[in-house]
């Protein structure tokens, strides 16, 4: 049996309408500390939805969630990011003005010289904005950016984007992080790299939830697969007995069920390549949720044709 200190967070009885129709209705849901946990299932199963929910980018019509024993239901995004609970977007988001280091900088949260009254005096916020600047520069590294750490982040590929958002998130020090759809348009050059670090996180203190399709991928990384469809979890347990339950074929019918049944927890991603697309930047803080002030060129930071792996290297 689950005891409470091993559960990170809990939601009962959340659910969330739009014009009649109930999009999210979840009974019971949770996550184990130290996990990565997968969210699947077929296109308007209500995934992206109940993210939103639990990270307070839309509201809920009822329910409650706890994280850390916190009740967050009815909480800001920014206030949820601050206990530690980040997300990350379908599309990356980046400030394409700066420099690839610049944007993992933004991410860490309580820094000194954001408080107006320290802002003046240096003293008082240069030490630790030295070691955030070390942090960042390690956290550039070990997504592989390195050799494009001084680069503006609008000419990154889409995939490299990914990679970037990941290391800000973990640059916030979150406790848990909710990745929706991480493998979205990244090209294979860069999918084994993004894949590789999201398998690191739960050994850096990080639990994981995630949004994927791929069936190769939640195979590959997931302690746990959960299943939504028409906004219910019908199904729950390893990739492989997720696989194999027919509620969760029949979700999937029109598709290739038979695909479902083969993976299992070490199947090894082999899926068709997928294009590395250009991305835009958003007009929200992607740690915080906060709308940025002033008008925005979304297509300022437009990235060229094409990718290269992380870093500049060849695979």
């Amino acid at each position: 049996m689950t005891t409470e200190a091993e559960v990170i967070l809990t939601a009962r009885d959340v659910h969330r309408t739009f014009g009649g129709v109930r999009a999210v209705d979840v009974d019971h849901f949770e996550i184990r500390r130290g996990s990565i946990v997968a969210l699947i299932g077929p296109n308007g199963a209500g995934k992206t939805t109940f993210f939103n929910l639990l990270t307070g980018f839309e509201k809920a019509d009822g329910g409650s969630w706890t994280f850390e024993g916190q009740e967050l239901a009815g909480k800001h995004a920014y206030a949820i990011a601050q206990a530690g609970m980040v997300r990350t977007f379908q599309s990356a988001r980046v400030f394409p003005r700066l420099t690839v280091t610049d944007n993992v900088r933004l991410g860490a949260q309580h820094q000194k010289g954001e408080q107006l009254w320290r802002a003046p005096f240096a003293g008082a916020w240069r030490s630790q904005d030295q070691q955030l600047a070390v942090r960042a520069a390690e956290l550039v590294d070990w997504v592989g950016l390195g050799a494009k750490a001084g680069d503006f982040a609008g000419t990154l590929s889409g995939g490299q984007r990914k990679l970037l958002e990941l290391a800000r998130s973990v640059m916030s020090s979150p406790s848990l992080l909710m990745l929706d759809e991480p493998m979205a348009g990244v090209n294979p050059a860069l999918r084994q790299a993004l894949l590789d670090k999201i398998s690191e996180l739960p050994g850096e203190g990080i639990t994981v939830l995630f949004v994927e399709h791929d069936m190769d991928v939640v195979s590959a990384v997931s302690d746990r697969v959960v299943c939504m469809a028409e906004g219910t979890i019908i199904a729950s347990g390893t990739a492989g007995e997720v696989a194999a339950d027919e509620r969760v074929i029949e979700a999937y019918l029109g598709g290739s069920s038979g695909d479902l049944r083969d993976h299992d927890r070490n199947a090894a991603p082999d899926a068709a390549p997928h294009e590395d697309v250009p991305v835009h930047d958003e007009t929200a803080d992607p740690v915080t949720g906060r709308p940025e002030p002033g008008p925005r060129d979304l297509h300022a930071g437009d990235p060229p044709a094409g990718d290269e792996p992380a870093g500049g290297a060849t695979t």
